[in-house]
């Protein structure tokens, strides 16, 4: 019984879509993060919108992760509301460390 457990865990994590670091550029693209934050994440659309180039990945995540589950609910993160469901905690992961990677 083991042995068939580890076999569909480790069937199910083959399955699984791997994120690889270079899908952020994709990611940051597809999930329209630039139309706020900046093509390279330096210009923002409102002067109160972040730059975020350069920022911490940990603390990017965080900030993304509070928005999806609602923790996060200021005024600023309003227009991230909308997105965030759409987007993976998996990929959350690969834009933090995309996004932490620019140069600001």
């Amino acid at each position: 019984m083991k042995k068939l457990m580890a076999v569909v865990v480790l069937a199910s994590l083959a399955a699984a879509p791997v994120l690889a670091a270079d899908d952020g550029a994709k990611l940051y693209a597809e999930k329209t993060c630039g139309a706020c934050h900046g093509a390279n994440g330096t210009k923002t659309l409102m002067p109160d919108y972040p730059k975020i180039a350069g920022q911490n990945a940990k603390y990017l995540e965080k900030q993304m992760l509070d928005i999806k589950t609602g923790a996060r609910a200021n005024g600023n993160s309003a227009a991230m509301k909308g997105v965030m469901p759409l987007v993976s905690d998996e990929q959350i992961k690969v834009l933090a460390d995309y996004i932490s990677k620019l140069k600001p």
